[in-house]
């Protein structure tokens, strides 16, 4: 990242680590990113790793990459590949070697046995639905298992069998010994291992014991010496059970647990299930296509990683409701783009025009600068022709009130090139119209008409040198701000029929060459990128559009 970046916001948790290092609590930071590696990342979890990761660059301290790999039948070495690709995607980098939970798995198993020793934990023999019953509920106490008061003899015994394979997939787990009749139902003795054969990527079928998340989750963090372990605030219930764990074995580190608001981000979901739903149901093309709200999707659809990080700046971190329109992301990477990105014209849905009065070798082309801000972007020739594409939505024969486009009878400039006056249209036998015949005022190239004001600019590509290109229209991808907020109504009910519309269009041949992921502002229309799997530089030219220059989803929606 630039040493450019905008000043950090400040929040509670900063203001936390500000009186931790103060007071000598702390000589330095560590955080830690722990996903699963079940399912691509999406924008709530950018905020996380923006978190996580910025605080350990603002700190100067560290931050792990830790996998939670302890649910073996829903995790991928694909999905572990793609999340660390989003992280160096985003600008950032963690501390020495990715570290998984499995590196821990001896060692959590080891600490289980120092819980029994100490009568703290006890194998339990009842069903899972005979552990529902006892469980009890949020206004009824829970009730002891019968099991409960196993010596520690026999609990040892019964743990060792269990790591040996002795018995069945879920016929046996390993509870906490805490308070059944405590008010939070995290409390009430929870299972902290559980009998489960299943090949893991890591440790492939070495145990068939596997240890629950928030049994792991702190003491991973506690060997890794964390700091300040934060997350989302649907496990602020869970942090007596973080602290417990830690308080009962013999560990020197104890990390705090600090939890803020996860990111809800309207017209859009972040459900890791109902997100592979869509990809299962075919409404998408998979977790990377660009209307997806996954990194990589942002990432396809030409989304920047300086515009997500300025996202998650902009938004903050706090422990109020976190509820986000679509158009703060937007213009966070609209902002990011308008100064970076080179500009170019390209026509969406063409409109031949034939330039009646052009000579050849005496009506020229002129050059064009890439950025009007940016001289250092290079400039090339726009070159211009007998045959010209306009944007078909750029003439109207019954123009509306105050219309500064082209009409019969009437005069438009052509962006860095000459005054264009339409003196006809061509309609085929139904009518429908599909050529105009125009002529230019030869002494308006870069100057302006005498005696008359020419109001309208449009963009324009001459036929002959144009490149055709596949232009794909991106747009929300439900119709509604929280299409998953009604739980009688299936989400996908709200899909936007017009989330993906592919036009067959042209570009300036200055693009031919593009690599994937190459950005560009097509001058009117919006930002574009290259598309990165199926756009091939001097072959087939594949344009997303990123986001239009102006937010008008509020106006044609509202």
């Amino acid at each position: 990242m630039s040493s450019m970046s905008p000043p950090a916001v400040s929040n509670f948790i900063r203001s936390i680590i500000d009186a931790d290092l103060a007071g000598g609590k702390h000589g330095g930071i560590v955080t830690r990113f722990p996903p699963e590696p079940n399912g691509y990342l999406h924008v709530g979890h950018a905020k996380s790793i923006c978190l996580n990761f910025g605080l350990a660059q603002d700190y100067r301290g560290k931050c792990n990459l830790r996998f939670d790999d302890t649910n073996p039948e829903k995790e991928s070495e694909e999905y572990a590949l793609s999340i660390q690709d989003d992280v160096r995607w985003l600008g950032f980098q963690w501390d020495g070697e990715v570290r998984w939970a499995s590196d821990y798995f001896e060692q959590l198993y080891q600490f289980a046995v120092e819980l029994i020793h100490k009568g703290l934990a006890y194998v339990d023999d009842l069903t899972p639905e005979q552990m529902r019953e006892y469980r009890g509920t949020l206004t009824q106490s829970g009730r002891n298992s019968p099991y409960r008061e196993r010596s520690a003899a026999e609990n040892l015994d019964l743990f060792a069998r269990m790591r040996a394979g002795e018995f069945a997939d879920g016929s046996r787990v390993l509870r906490a010994r805490i308070d059944m009749s405590s008010g939070n139902i995290n409390m009430r003795d929870p299972a902290i291992y559980r009998i489960r054969r299943a090949h893991h990527i890591r440790t492939g079928d070495a145990w068939c014991i596997y240890p629950m998340y928030d049994y792991t989750h702190c003491i991973s963090d506690a060997l890794e010496g964390i700091t300040h372990s934060l997350c989302t605030l649907e496990f602020e219930d869970h942090r007596p059970l973080y602290d417990w764990v830690l308080d009962n074995i013999t560990i020197p580190c104890h990390p705090r647990q600090y939890e803020f608001s996860r990111l809800e981000l309207h017209y859009t979901i972040t459900s890791k299930r109902k997100l592979l739903q869509l990809v299962n149901d075919g409404h998408v093309s998979g977790w990377d296509d660009p209307r997806m709200p996954t990194i990589i999707g942002m990432r396809r659809r030409g989304y920047t990683p300086d515009g997500i990080r300025e996202f998650a700046r902009r938004i903050g971190i706090s422990k109020s409701e976190n509820t986000v329109d679509m158009a703060v992301l937007e213009s966070a990477i609209r902002e990011d783009l308008e100064a970076k990105v080179p500009r170019v014209m390209a026509v969406v849905r063409p409109l031949k025009v034939v330039v009646t009065n052009f000579v050849e070798g005496r009506t020229e082309s002129r050059e064009a600068g890439f950025h009007p801000q940016h001289p250092e972007f290079g400039a090339r020739i726009v070159p211009f022709g007998r045959e010209i594409w306009i944007e078909a939505e750029d003439f109207s024969e019954n123009p509306p009130d105050g219309w500064q486009r082209l009409t019969v009878g009437g005069e438009v400039r052509l962006r860095y090139s000459y005054v264009l006056r339409c003196d006809g249209v061509i309609k085929d036998a139904a009518g429908k119209l599909v050529e105009l015949r125009c002529s230019i005022d030869p002494d308006t190239l870069g100057k302006n008409p005498a005696g008359r004001k020419v109001k309208g600019v449009i963009h324009w590509l001459s036929c002959a040198h144009a490149m055709p290109a596949e232009i794909r229209l991106y747009d929300r991808l439900f119709t509604v701000p929280e299409p998953d907020a009604d739980k009688d109504v299936d989400f996908s009910t709200y899909l936007n029929p017009d989330s993906l519309t592919v036009v067959q269009g042209w570009v300036e041949a200055c693009v031919k060459d593009a690599v994937p992921e190459t950005r560009y502002q097509f001058e009117r229309l919006g930002y574009f990128c290259a598309d990165r799997r199926d756009h091939q530089p001097g072959g087939r030219l594949v344009f997303n559009r990123t986001v239009t220059l102006k937010d008008s989803w509020a106006k044609e929606h509202g």
